[in-house]
């Protein structure tokens, strides 16, 4: 079993994400690891975050897109997104609350 500080590498604060955050089942977003499947990531959640219950995780892995910097050319790192959903009764994650 892997420490939960494994399976959440950091949260994504975008535009999007902060939209979805003020539904009536607040969904937030995190960076996760690459190895990290549903079940791990809802268990990670929970006990990072103590008193949220998580309804459902959707996971997308994002692939590398090109870029370039003047003359030099590479690629952004490819990583794995998870939008976890809350259930209605769940108590909400702090850490987003001051950035609406």
């Amino acid at each position: 079993m892997r420490m939960i500080e494994d399976v959440i590498i950091k949260p994504v604060i975008s535009e999007a994400s902060m939209d979805m955050m003020s539904a009536e089942c607040p969904k937030y977003v995190f960076k996760v690891a690459k190895t990290a499947d549903k079940a791990e990531i809802a268990k990670a959640v929970e006990a990072m975050f103590p008193g949220t219950k998580v309804e459902a995780v959707n996971t997308i892995n994002m692939k590398r897109k090109p870029k370039r910097y003047g003359v030099h050319y590479g690629y952004t790192s490819a990583w794995k997104k998870a939008i976890v959903t809350l259930t209605k009764d769940s108590k909400k994650i702090e850490f987003f609350e001051g950035m609406n």
